[in-house]
């Protein structure tokens, strides 16, 4: 039957009374006003009475967000295992608000609410209504700077929150791990009322008493005088009703159209015979038709795949919505399904459609990189460096031992192998060094110049007895002037100079070093009284400096005489400047001339004290500079700030988008050698002297010129320091940036992986001979010491030695750290034992050197400890990519060298290990392109006095020759 006018208007005049009544007492809870736990506490206690006895609960929030950014919103989580009871996250880059929580059945269900334009810059309003809680389907309606944007009902109910309120955590857009890219102006819970109520909060148009409006004269009133905003309220819910109206008369005259024709129909047959209510279908194209004694006389089947309706009336699925394709605008959105367009060029990957939502969410098309330096063996000039990228490739200068351009080609140079006779001690190996030159290396186990090598048992670089050498070896030492072996002032004599490669100090225990502070011959490292003044290191408050009165005016462990706040606790010593005075006692801590009460970066020196957000902190250790954060919380140590953390890294390098000079292709190191913004990884011109890196014969350096005196394709200018860093390459390991010279940890970044509890303490780090050795003293939590650098490809070596016999568990090294989830880690402990802890879960450990990639959903804390305590993969956070199949453990006061190569660009990674001068365990080939590219440094997790010696990375990108054997058998295997 159909409505007449004056009939819809009372439906609609009772509509619109009904939308501003007055609901029951709103409790509103200000989530950014919570303190303490103890408020918190009560925040969620009085959550968990709404949702179990109110119909309605609302969040309200007012907020600007960056262009296309968003983030978690607003959260209730539980501490036990990180369940989401309910999240509000706001999806910038697709316009989504998504809320999403657990149902009965454990798994978490998300309601996708559309149309909001949220991330534009712009403060935005928002109000999310949940209701219908004590009902079997809830319903969730979305309204965006007062008007509704969206809804989605039928929903299955929330589960209730815990009894025990303190197990429930609170997170919302200004804490820092939720990470809402943003401003959070106001985020509030209005418990009960109703949506006028709730957008009172917010100033929203319709707010109001609905006895305001009860009389002509006050509506009259209203429009004149201060209800304005009331009134448009009214109208906008006006407009939503009379699109319901219109589509509920379409139906109904539908429904009369059909009921007349069936009239017609049986007046035609003189109600004689029955006729299919299915012939003509009146069902949607390919759907199955049943005739039905129940009105309107016939049944539809469900609609076709990739489409929803009723049967009758079937719409297509917009499969794209759900982002399947590899590419957002490569989805091509089909009747009843989707399809994707091929991958972009320099990837591969197998063609992708499907039908229907269950599809597109279960299916995305994958495009992996392909190698062009393996698949087109003339892609560079032969003998040169081929450089793979995403979806491209590069090419480099000549290989080691070549030389030339990429213009000229690349011609040998001296080899090994064309040697006439072999210069190297039979203990060495020899080697081409950039310029051509020949040069010897001592093999593992042993030290020396490389033409004369002697036995190293601790594997520090210094052999167990002196060496004959020349005056410019490194570590060489004169020991005596002689004169025809008499003094050396007698007169007339001839002089003889006598050069030795220095001897270890300490045999048997590492220290590259080789301190000794009272020059006794007996390094400080297996000194029992290293300064000589009587008094046992283990007892002594000095240990390097004399000091028999061992006097100590402060409660440190240091004695005056090597405390550097004599009268200050500084347990730590530490001295940012190096003036001698620890930062404890030092009223300028950084030496910039700017005192630490006025300095707004009282550790870096910034004596211009540039802010450009004006939030105290200055620019020089701001790690937002742009945005404000005074409270510089970094949640997951990757130096960025959490309120300028954006986690999206294309290209996998540990460098945010924002934040990198070549997006899109891996560049950990950031190297910018013309310093145009432009990493030189994805510049065609890095020095920017107007010759394309592929012909400029050097590429570093500006000579437009490219004088090339000897003709040898390396240009005048970078002969012998390609960088032009001051360093020359026979001594730089990164001859091709200026930005790393030399091995070196002085500088490092402390991160602590499991920061809650105090089961132990945290570990304590000691640097040692100019960076190159690191010792920690502590048996102490899992941690790490992170330096700064950060490597594209990279060989990474040093000598481990545990240096006691009181404990079993774990040490070793990290690679390709991006933050404190994601890292490789080659780890190694001496026995196998279960952790002490159960929860979360239970953790084994096995006696095996490990190589394990962590990606960890959780970040520091109890679940990324247990997992990597334990042998094998930790779904979402830990997975093992190695083990050594022996499974034996470290051995006491033994020293260990690994030698680690890692090509980020390509997923190549290999680590060996020696024994002395034993191969003892070699990964072989293993692909992983988890972290493509990081920073290095080294791990312990309840292991004190580990001592990592003799330390040393160098930059390499050529991708080794075992990476393409390994390859072709898997392409073969494959093929099989």
């Amino acid at each position: 039957m159909g409505w007449s006018f004056p009939v819809l208007l009372s439906v609609i005049g009772f509509q619109l009374t009904a939308g501003v009544l007055d609901g029951p007492d709103v409790q509103v809870i200000d989530m950014l006003g919570l303190q303490d736990s103890k408020q918190t506490v009560t925040a969620v206690e009085k959550l968990a009475g709404g949702l179990s006895a109110l119909s309605d609960v609302y969040v309200v929030s007012t907020f600007r967000l960056p262009a296309k950014l968003g983030g978690v919103l607003f959260g209730l989580y539980s501490k036990q295992d990180n369940r989401k009871y309910l999240e509000v996250a706001v999806m910038g880059k697709i316009n989504k608000v998504l809320v999403r929580y657990v149902k009965a059945d454990g798994k978490v269900h998300t309601v996708n609410l559309q149309n909001s334009n949220l991330a534009d810059g712009r403060t935005h309003s928002i109000i999310v209504r949940l209701g219908g809680l004590q009902r079997n389907n809830m319903q969730v309606e979305l309204y965006v700077d007062c008007r509704l944007a969206d809804s989605s009902q039928g929903l299955p109910p929330l589960v209730p929150l815990p009894r025990e309120a303190e197990m429930v955590e609170i997170r919302h857009g200004q804490k820092s791990y939720a990470r809402l890219q943003g401003a959070v102006e106001s985020l509030r819970l209005a418990l009960g009322g109703s949506v006028a109520k709730a957008g009172a909060l917010t100033d929203c148009p319709f707010q109001g008493d609905a006895s305001s409006y009860s009389s002509v004269n006050a509506e009259v009133h209203s429009i004149l005088g201060e209800h304005t905003k009331a009134l448009i309220g009214q109208l906008i819910i006006f407009n939503q009703i009379l699109g319901e109206l219109r589509q509920d008369i379409r139906e109904q005259v539908k429904e009369m159209s059909l009921i007349r024709n069936t009239i017609l129909e049986c007046q035609v047959c003189g109600f004689h015979e029955p006729r299919s209510r299915c012939s003509p279908n009146p069902c949607y194209k390919g759907v199955s038709c049943m005739d039905s004694l129940q009105y309107p006389g016939y049944t539809c089947g469900p609609c076709p795949p990739g489409t929803t309706g009723n049967g009758t009336h079937c719409m297509d699925i917009n499969e794209c919505d759900l982002q399947p394709c590899y590419l957002p605008e490569a989805c091509m959105n089909t009747e009843g399904g989707f399809s994707c367009k091929p991958c972009p060029p320099g990837l591969w990957g197998v063609p992708l459609s499907g039908t229907g939502l269950n599809f597109a969410k279960t299916n995305r098309q994958e495009c992996v990189d392909i190698d062009e330096c393996l698949d087109l063996p003339d892609a560079c000039v032969a003998n040169s460096v081929c450089i793979n990228t995403v979806g491209s490739y590069k090419c480099g200068g000549c290989k080691p031992g070549f030389l030339g351009n990429q213009t000229s080609g690349c011609f040998p140079r001296k080899s090994c192998a064309a040697l006439t006779f072999n210069p190297c001690d039979s203990n060495a190996h020899c080697t081409m060094e950039r310029n051509g030159e020949v040069a010897c290396r001592c093999n593992v186990g042993w030290a020396g110049n490389g033409h004369t090598c002697g036995v190293d048992t601790d594997i520090d670089g210094y052999p167990d007895r002196s060496l004959p050498c020349m005056d410019n070896d490194k570590h060489c030492k004169q020991v005596r002037d002689a004169v025809a072996g008499a003094p050396s002032s007698r007169p007339g004599g001839v002089l003889t100079v006598v050069f030795v490669f220095h001897q270890d100090n300490c045999v048997v225990t590492p220290n590259s070093g080789q301190e000794d502070a009272d020059n006794d011959g007996v390094g400080d490292q297996c000194d029992e009284d290293a300064d000589g003044d009587g008094i046992k290191n283990v007892e002594d408050n000095c240990r390097l400096t004399p000091n028999k009165d061992q006097q100590n005016s402060d409660s440190d462990s240091f004695g005056d005489s090597c405390d550097n706040c004599p009268t200050v606790p500084n347990s730590d010593q530490k001295d940012t400047d190096n003036n001698g005075q620890g930062d404890a006692c030092d009223q300028d801590i950084d030496g910039d001339g700017i005192p630490n009460v006025l300095d707004n970066c009282p550790r870096v020196p910034n004596p211009m004290q540039t802010d450009r957000d004006r939030d105290g902190v200055g620019d020089a250790c701001d790690s937002c500079p742009e945005l404000s954060n005074p409270m510089q919380t970094d949640v997951d140590n990757d130096l960025v700030g959490d309120v300028c953390d954006t986690n999206m890294d294309t290209d996998g390098d540990g460098l945010q988008d924002t934040r990198d000079n070549c997006p899109d292709i891996p560049n950990s190191s950031q190297l910018d050698s013309d310093n145009d913004g432009l990493g030189d990884d994805c510049d065609h011109d890095d020095d920017n002297d107007g010759v394309l890196d592929d012909f400029d014969n050097c590429r570093l350096i500006i000579n437009p010129n490219q004088k090339d005196s000897d003709a040898n394709g390396v240009g005048d200018v970078c002969e012998n320091d390609f960088d032009n860093d001051a360093v020359m390459d026979l001594i730089d390991v990164c001859p091709e940036s200026a930005e790393v010279t030399l091995t070196d940890f002085r500088a490092y970044q402390t991160v602590i992986l499991d920061p809650e509890g105090d089961a132990q303490i945290d570990p304590n780090w000691v640097v040692l001979n100019q960076g190159m050795e690191i010792i920690q003293t502590m048996n102490s939590d899992p941690g790490l010491a992170v330096g700064y650098t950060a490597f594209n490809g990279v060989d990474f070596e040093g000598t481990f030695h545990v240096n006691t016999v009181t404990d079993d568990d774990y040490a070793g090294f990290i690679f390709g750290y991006q933050d404190s989830s994601s890292f490789y880690v080659v780890m190694w402990k001496q026995t196998e034992q279960a952790y002490w802890q159960s929860i979360p879960f239970r953790a084994t450990a096995q006696p095996a050197l490990q190589l394990k990639a962590v990606k960890s959903r959780t970040g520091p804390g109890e679940f990324l400890r247990n997992a990597l305590w334990h042998t094998g993969d930790t779904p979402g956070e830990v997975k093992l990519l190695w083990k050594d199949p022996r499974n034996i453990g470290w051995k006491d006061k033994t020293s260990y060298r690994w030698q680690l190569s890692h090509r980020p660009q390509v997923g190549y990674i290999r680590v060996k290990l020696f024994e002395g001068m034993d191969l003892v365990a070699d990964s072989d080939v293993v692909i992983d392109t988890t972290m493509r590219g990081g920073r290095l440094g080294v791990f312990c997790f309840s292991q004190e006095n580990i001592i990592w010696s003799n330390l040393g990375y160098r930059c390499n990108d050529t991708v080794p020759e075992d990476f393409k054997s390994h390859r072709k058998q898997v392409v073969m295997h494959i093929q099989v």
